[in-house]
C-alpha cells in the first residue's frame, strides 16, 4: 500500500512537474481587476495556428490573432506562451455527478483543464456552487445543471442516496415532475432509465411547454429512434443504442420489457445488481445479432435529429473491464478516503456474481461499444465526452482525460476527440463564445491525445492559475482530502448510471 506521501509524489508526474513545497492557498483565484488586459502571446492556438495573441478583459476574450499584429494594451499582464498550445474555451465534461466536499470537488475541473460541466442531478448544492464560481469565492468549472431525474416507478434508485428521483408512474406525475424542475430552477430535464413510453412522451411534451431541453437515458422500453424524433436532445451511454442494433430488435425489446426491479430490495445497488444480472444476457444476444443497415439507419436518424450521444466509455470501462481496476491511483489522493474506500465493496456487490464466462462476454460487450462509437463517428452523429464522475474510480477533472483516451481507442482521431470535448459541448450547452476559458499545455494534443494532460496553466472566467500555483492549488486539495470526514449520516454512495 502506497503512503500518501508517495501517492501525492506519483501526482507530480500526472500534472507536470514536482510537487512544490505546501504552502496555503485561496479556495478562489482571483479574477484580474477590472479593465486589466491579459495578453497571451506567441502561442499555437488550436484552430488558429502558430505565433497567436489572446486578449482577454473583464472576462472575456477580445481579440485572437498573429501576435506581430496584435496590439497589447498599455499596462496589460503579459504572458509568453512560446512553444505552448492553448485550447480556447477550455474543455468541458457533458456528464457528471458531484456530491462531496467543496474545498476538494469543485476546484478539481478547472486545476484539470476542465472549465464547463454539466451536471446529471442536480440539486440545491450544486446551484450554491455555481453562485460562489459566479461571485468569484470558489474556484470551480461553469455549470449546467439539471433538474433531479425523472424515473418510472420504481426507480433504479431507492431512498438511501440522499437525493432527491422522481418517480413518474404515469403522463399527469411526468407533467408535474418537469414543473417541479422548471421550478427548482434546473437548466434542463434529466430523464431516466424506467420511464414508461407513456410517461417519457409527457416529460418530452412538458418540456416543450415549459420552455426546457430535456437529456439523458433512453428508457428501457423506448427506441433510442423514438427519442430521437421526440428532440431528447442527448443520449447518455450506450446500453440502449447497442440494443437497438441487434436483427432482433423487436425480440430483444419484448426481453428488456420483461425487466423487473424488486422494490422490496432495500438499497439502490442492490436493484442496480439486480438490474446487471438481467440485462446482461439481453446485451449479449444482441451482440450476437449485431445488424450493420440497422445500425446505418439507425444513426443516420440521430445525425439527421441532431440528437447528440454522451457514450461516457470511462463508466463503462471501469464495470466492464474489472481486471484493469487499479487498486491504486495518484488521483485518488485528490479524493478522501471515505469516498475511495467504499469503491472495491460496490463494484464487488454490482460484478462480483460473474461467472468465468459472464466475465468474458461482458468484455466483448465493451468491445461492441466501442466499435458503436466509432459507427456513430463515422455517421456523423456529435459525440460529447462525458465521463460519469461521481462513480467510483473516476476523479473529478482527471476522468475526463482518461475518456479522451477511450474515444481514441474507439477509432477517433484526435483532432475529433478534442471536438467532443470543446466545439461540440459548448454549442450544445450554450456557453459564450467569448468566454475567458483556455487551458495551456506543453504539448500538442492533436498529434497525441494524452497530452490533453500536460497542463502548464488554465484560465478559467478570466481567473488565471499558473503553473506554480496549480501545483499548490492541487496540494491544497490533497491536504482537504486527507482531513476530509465523512458526512454525519454517512459516507455518501457513488453513483452508478451506466445504464
Amino acid at each position: 500500500m502506497s503512503t500518501r506521501r508517495e501517492v501525492l509524489a506519483g501526482s507530480a508526474a500526472l500534472t507536470g512537474g514536482a510537487l512544490l513545497p505546501a504552502a496555503p492557498a485561496a479556495a478562489a483565484v482571483s479574477r484580474t481587476a477590472a479593465g486589466r488586459v491579459l495578453a497571451f502571446t506567441r502561442a499555437t492556438v488550436l484552430g488558429a495556428g502558430p505565433g497567436r495573441t489572446v486578449l482577454v478583459r473583464d472576462g472575456r476574450v477580445v481579440q485572437v490573432g498573429r501576435s506581430a499584429e496584435v496590439v497589447v494594451p498599455d499596462g496589460a499582464v503579459t504572458y509568453d506562451l512560446t512553444g505552448k498550445f492553448v485550447v480556447m474555451g477550455g474543455l468541458v465534461d457533458s456528464h457528471v455527478h458531484n456530491d462531496g466536499p467543496e474545498s476538494v470537488l469543485p476546484p478539481l475541473f478547472p486545476l484539470n483543464g476542465v472549465t464547463a460541466v454539466r451536471e446529471m442531478w442536480g440539486g440545491p448544492l450544486h446551484h450554491e456552487w455555481r453562485e460562489k464560481v459566479r461571485a468569484g469565492t470558489l474556484l470551480g468549472p461553469r455549470w449546467v445543471i439539471a433538474g433531479p431525474i425523472i424515473d418510472g416507478r420504481p426507480s433504479l434508485w431507492a431512498d438511501d442516496i440522499g437525493e432527491r428521483a422522481i418517480e413518474a408512474a404515469d403522463a399527469p406525475a411526468a407533467r408535474q415532475a418537469v414543473r417541479e424542475s422548471k421550478a427548482e430552477g434546473c437548466d434542463f430535464v434529466k430523464v431516466y432509465s424506467r420511464l414508461t413510453p407513456e410517461a417519457y412522451e409527457a416529460v418530452a411534451d412538458e418540456s416543450r411547454r415549459q420552455g426546457l431541453r430535456f437529456a439523458g437515458h433512453c428508457p428501457d422500453t423506448l427506441s433510442p429512434a423514438r427519442a430521437s424524433d421526440a428532440g431528447q436532445q442527448s443520449i447518455e451511454h450506450l446500453h440502449a443504442l447497442l440494443l437497438a442494433t441487434s436483427s432482433r430488435a423487436d425480440e430483444v425489446g419484448r426481453a428488456m420489457a420483461k425487466v423487473r426491479i424488486d422494490s422490496s430490495l432495500g438499497t439502490s445497488f442492490e436493484r442496480y445488481a439486480s438490474w446487471f444480472r438481467q440485462v446482461h444476457a439481453v446485451e449479449w444476444e444482441a451482440v450476437r445479432t449485431y445488424d450493420v443497415g440497422r445500425t446505418r439507419a439507425l444513426f443516420d436518424r440521430l445525425a439527421a435529429n441532431g440528437t447528440r450521444v454522451v457514450p461516457t466509455l470511462t463508466v463503462h470501462d471501469s464495470l466492464e473491464r474489472t481486471g484493469r481496476l487499479p487498486a491504486e491511483s495518484p488521483e485518488f489522493a485528490y479524493l478522501p478516503g471515505w469516498m475511495t474506500g467504499v469503491w472495491p465493496g460496490i463494484w464487488s456487490a454490482l460484478t462480483g456474481w460473474r461467472t468465468a464466462r459472464d466475465v468474458s462476454r461482458i468484455e466483448r460487450i465493451y468491445e461492441h461499444r466501442l466499435r458503436l462509437v466509432g459507427e456513430l463517428h463515422r455517421a456523423g452523429v456529435e459525440l460529447l465526452a462525458g465521463t460519469d464522475t461521481g462513480t467510483g474510480y473516476a476523479v473529478q477533472g482527471f476522468s475526463l482525460h482518461h475518456e479522451l483516451e477511450l474515444l481514441a481507442e474507439a477509432g477517433l482521431p484526435a483532432r475529433d476527440v478534442l471536438h467532443a470535448a470543446t466545439v461540440a459541448p459548448a454549442r450544445m450547452l450554450g456557453l459564450p463564445e467569448d468566454r475567458a476559458d483556455l487551458v495551456v499545455l506543453d504539448a500538442d494534443p492533436r498529434v497525441d491525445i494524452r497530452h490533453t494532460r500536460r497542463i502548464h496553466s488554465v484560465l478559467v472566467d478570466g481567473r488565471y492559475v499558473d503553473g506554480a500555483q496549480r501545483l499548490r492549488l492541487l496540494e491544497d486539495v490533497a491536504r482537504a482530502a486527507a482531513a476530509s470526514e465523512p458526512p454525519v449520516a454517512g459516507a455518501a454512495a457513488p453513483h452508478v448510471c451506466v445504464h
